[in-house]
């Protein structure tokens, strides 16, 4: 699978420009997206204390949260196909903005399971999915150093809200704290304001093509804004049309989509966990509550570092090729920390954790959506993106809570880590073995094709087989001479001259 050098999205993407304040405006929102629901554990103690709660429901707060930011990806999609990116996310902005401010006059749990889960879980859907879509919008050629640039903001957003988090707690308390929160939150529509639509209209002043590519291009999605859709057209469509209009459900067909759902679902029932116990754990062995957060600041640099240069390294020519076996071993080696951490008792331990925690963090979520891209292209993309995200929430919601029955059930953090290891080398192996399979099957495929276009010869004896069988079939006997009108009747109403 060698480097795209035509874009299928009917224009030639600029690669740059104001592609790059997109990105910047992209690390914004994918920044809040991620880093949000582990910022938020800082408040864990005191929520549970306030009320008596146990680690496995507090958990669900950041289930919740994480399991709508995936699970709207199909609403998120349809919104992006409909609407364009850029009100999309400012809309987002406003709702995240709204969760929090709500969440700060809470009364119950179950109040925050809907303030913080949903609410602010949904506008941080409507954040996470368009930043993802706009990128491929603007880029091809350097598409993996830009999604690395936009996806290291999220270790930024980390690096500086965990202690931002424990300075307003211990200034403002956790009600207090949501409100500047939410306030914070509303700067998801200042990012969105970046994201100027794009498309084949824009692309033809800049890129000149033949007649036969302007003809080629009508008719197509002309900008990433809302889509022109014709009353006659929509008129003779059911729902399942008009859905599939927005959402492309034949990539359940698609070999190597398949393969990366099945994988990912998987990893995902171990991936956020860590993230969400690592300050609860550093706490639960004697380790004050400051430098328990810088463990999370150490997790968020390194983070930083490895996003951008695995972009760097994932688009060279060595690399981008066999991209999906980078991918495998970024999920393998993050499982691999995580079955070592029992091992670190000490506050260096941890730190020496949390460092290798970043590095393999930061090298899967550089790639995450890359991937994908590369297998399916960008046109495709925006659907595959959204149906990928709903199947994803299901492990999301239940990774957390898993762990923290684990935690309930056995008093010890360990066998919360060695689930979320064991899983998640389980999916970078089966990643790995599957992605081999379906190189070979592309190779196969390929040679295959240019076999075709080589040795035209087969394809004419294909050809007069089939005008063989035609002759042969008009000198059957009058006994098949009905079914012949019948079958000639109906090639004449689809072509719409059927006689009366």
């Amino acid at each position: 699978m060698s480097p795209p050098v035509l874009s299928d999205l009917g224009y030639v993407p600029p690669d740059g420009g104001w592609g790059w304040a997109v990105v910047f405006g992209a690390s914004i929102s994918i920044g809040f997206a991620f880093t949000f629901p582990k910022a938020f554990t800082i408040y864990f103690k005191e929520i549970q204390a306030v009320f008596s709660v146990s680690y496995s429901q507090i958990a669900w707060t950041t289930s919740i949260m994480c399991a709508t930011t995936y699970g709207g990806g199909p609403i998120s999609s349809i919104l992006v196909n409909r609407y364009g990116s850029r009100p999309v996310v400012m809309f987002g902005g406003l709702l995240c903005g709204v969760g929090m401010i709500s969440a700060a006059f809470c009364t119950s749990i179950l109040q925050l399971y809907v303030c913080v889960g949903f609410i602010t879980g949904l506008g941080l859907a409507l954040n996470l999915q368009p930043s993802v879509i706009i990128i491929g919008k603007y880029f091809l050629k350097r598409r993996p150093i830009a999604n690395g640039l936009a996806m290291a903001g999220s270790p930024v957003m980390l690096c500086t809200l965990a202690p931002l988090n424990q300075f307003l707690f211990e200034n403002f308390g956790w009600r207090g704290s949501f409100l500047i929160l939410g306030a914070i939150l509303l700067h998801c529509c200042v990012a969105g304001a970046l994201f100027r639509p794009i498309g084949a209209r824009t692309a033809l002043v800049k890129t000149p093509v033949t007649e036969e590519g302007k003809d080629a291009l009508k008719g197509k999605i002309t900008e990433d804004g809302p889509m022109e859709n014709k009353p006659e057209e929509e008129e003779g469509k059911d729902c399942f049309e008009k859905i599939n209009q927005y959402l492309d459900f034949s990539l359940f067909k698609h070999r190597g989509f398949l393969i990366y759902l099945i994988g990912n679902v998987l990893m995902f029932l171990g991936f956020f966990a860590p993230i969400v116990f690592l300050a609860p754990y550093a706490k639960h062995t004697g380790i004050d509550e400051y430098s328990a957060a810088f463990l999370l600041s150490i997790l968020a640099v390194v983070d930083m570092v490895a996003r951008p240069a695995t972009g760097i390294i994932a688009n060279s020519r060595w690399v981008r090729p066999k991209i999906q076996y980078f991918f495998s071993f970024a999920i393998a080696f993050n499982g691999a920390c995580h079955l070592l951490c029992p091992l670190a008792s000490s506050y260096t331990g941890l730190v020496v954790y949390s460092s290798f925690f970043g590095l393999a963090f930061g090298m899967v979520c550089a790639m995450l959506f890359e991937t994908l891209m590369d297998l399916v292209g960008a046109a495709r993309f925006t659907s595959a993106v959204g149906l990928v995200t709903i199947a994803e929430c299901c492990t999301i919601l239940l990774g957390p809570p898993i762990g923290g029955i684990l935690i309930d059930t056995f008093g010890d953090y360990k066998y919360m880590f060695i689930k979320c290891g064991a899983v998640m080398v389980l999916a970078g192996t089966f990643l790995f073995i599957m992605n081999y399979y379906n190189y070979r099957m592309l190779a196969k495929e390929e040679k295959e094709r240019k076999r075709k276009e080589e040795d035209p010869k087969s394809v004419r004896t294909e050809d007069e087989g089939k005008k063989n069988w035609n002759k042969d079939s008009t000198q059957d006997g009058p006994e098949l001479e009905p079914l012949r009108e019948e079958g000639e009747g109906v090639k004449k109403e689809m072509n719409g001259t059927a006689e009366v």
